[in-house]
């Protein structure tokens, strides 16, 4: 289902927490992402990583963002999602978490990252992206 979806995809949102293992999928993730686009789907672009269930009281949540951060200079989103109990809350209520605690860090952090991806400049991304060989 994966490589259909990733198929059929213009692009893809990766989001990354920010824990060791998860650098390790990331690079199984990438692999992927280079297949489809050799044998299935050359146009699928990546419009950025998102760094979720950052914990500001751990030193390795901090040590994951410098390294993506450093790896992937142009594709990490500024906005990081924290680790917070109504995040993980609000699916046990049915609810997203904009509805459940509109006012929560989590809830904020998923708005200023619409406002980030619904404000950036498609001119100076689809540049970035063809400068970085199709991934945004």
């Amino acid at each position: 289902m994966t490589v259909n979806a990733l198929t059929a995809a213009d692009s893809v949102l990766v989001p990354l927490q920010c824990e060791y293992y998860a650098l390790e999928g990331l690079r199984s993730l990438l692999e992927t992402l280079t297949a489809i686009r050799e044998q299935l789907n050359p146009d699928l672009a990546v419009e950025g990583i998102l760094l979720t269930m950052f914990d500001a009281r751990n030193r390795l949540s901090h040590q994951v963002v410098e390294e993506v951060r450093q790896f992937f200079p142009h594709n990490v989103f500024a906005t990081v999602i924290p680790r917070n109990v109504r995040l993980t809350e609000s699916p046990s209520h049915g609810m997203p978490v904009i509805l459940y605690d509109p006012s929560c860090r989590g809830a904020q952090s998923y708005v200023d990252l619409a406002r980030e991806v619904t404000n950036r400049d498609p001119v100076a991304w689809a540049a970035l992206s063809q400068a970085e060989g199709g991934e945004r």
